[in-house]
């Protein structure tokens, strides 16, 4: 009972605490709110709309034309046309056209005596989603064409409209993805980018924190609610930032993944389940963290500046095999690698337990790790500090 009574008074204080901190505050109430839709509302279209190509059409040809206007009925692409590719190239080094697309004089008439017939697409890769999509868009209306136009050479033969097409494709892609439908880079990022950003808030303010009671000297002040016992103290503060951010992460779950139209296939209690165990392992990593900062100020920019560098080496924008093998160790003691790896595949693809169970595992042997370090880093300072009298 008397531990009970302990955790609730530590818990009390530290929202009292988090009232009075202004630095705390903003980093806990209104930073994670501010975050989640502002980098949100960055990829809150997911796709890009109306790229500006310039098009030089110098064979002025059916062919060309049909060609300009299929690509310019895509949803992505705006069409300028242009009389030379002197000035194309010149609007594309200019940032005035994501790239241009050339034809080739003679192009129908080749085509027509199926002979190889030349349309350049040039892009400007500086910028990478763009110029991509534009690739793709291009080249899938350049090869329905020459497919179009094939058949009419087959029938023109007397060959069955059929046979035609089955002459000009002999290999038919039917082409669905499985999970992000769109095949958009805002779907695959927004997802990941939501649960980072309550990560980093969590252990900027929880660092916070901790180094803000060693500042204060106030660590005595903090564990005398539990008659000095760590185990009790660390749950106290820890619950009150639990409930915090499990809050959030059901806002995030309803809230912003409604407002920014993203799918979640996954089942609500097994990602529930994965998010109280992030959100366990993440609390002792944070405190064990702050507990080594005699600085607020210092602490928190130290942890601001890990925010990018975590996200890098989780295996979430760069595939984790693909990383340096003493990146990956250190990645691997991370929570947010094994957790970024099941949350994806529940909430993006549908997965199970079952389907995660190693990363599961991972995730209870960081929980075990972090606490462990917590409790005797603690232990330690009481031990030895001046801070506990």
């Amino acid at each position: 009972m008397k531990a009970t009574q302990g955790i609730i008074s530590v818990f009390l204080r530290e929202l009292k605490l988090i009232g009075e901190d202004h630095s705390l505050l903003l980093t806990l109430l209104i930073a994670p709110l501010l975050y989640l839709f502002f980098y949100g509302s960055i990829y809150s279209y997911k796709d890009e709309e109306k790229v500006k190509l310039a098009v030089v059409d110098d064979d002025q040809t059916s062919l060309s034309r049909l060609l300009i206007q299929q690509i310019n009925n895509l949803q992505m692409v705006d069409v300028i046309i242009e009389p030379s590719v002197d000035l194309a190239q010149h609007l594309m080094y200019e940032g005035e056209c994501q790239g241009y697309f050339y034809i080739d004089k003679g192009l129908e008439r080749k085509v027509l005596s199926l002979q190889q017939g030349n349309a350049v697409l040039a892009v400007n890769a500086g910028r990478f989603l763009p110029s991509s999509d534009l690739i793709a868009s291009v080249t899938k209306i350049c090869l329905a064409v020459s497919a179009g136009v094939r058949m009419e050479y087959f029938q023109m033969k007397g060959l069955s409209d059929k046979t035609s097409l089955d002459e000009a494709m002999p290999v038919n892609l039917d082409y669905h993805p499985m999970f992000n439908e769109s095949s958009s880079y805002g779907a695959f990022l927004l997802p990941g980018l939501l649960m980072l950003i309550l990560q980093q808030t969590l252990l900027l303010g929880l660092a916070e924190s901790v180094s803000a009671e060693r500042m204060k000297k106030s660590l005595d002040e903090w564990f005398s609610m539990t008659n000095h016992h760590i185990l009790p103290g660390i749950i106290g503060k820890g619950l009150f930032y639990f409930f915090l951010f499990a809050s959030y992460a059901l806002f995030v779950l309803t809230i912003n993944f409604s407002v920014f139209h993203l799918t979640l296939l996954g089942n609500t209690g097994t990602l529930a389940v994965l998010i109280t165990l992030f959100l366990l392992t993440l609390i002792p990593m944070a405190m064990w963290i702050g507990s080594f900062f005699k600085s607020q100020l210092l602490c928190l920019q130290i942890m601001a500046f890990s925010s990018y560098p975590i996200f890098l080496i989780t295996g979430y924008s760069w595939p984790f095999k693909m990383l340096p093998v003493f990146i990956q160790v250190i990645s691997s003691l991370l929570p947010t690698t094994p957790f970024m790896q099941a949350y994806i595949s529940v909430a993006q693809q549908g997965g199970t337990f079952s389907d995660n169970s190693f990363t599961i595992i991972h995730m209870l042997l960081l929980l075990v790790l972090f606490s462990f370090l917590c409790y005797w880093r603690f232990k330690r300072l009481a031990e030895k500090s001046v801070e506990f009298s």
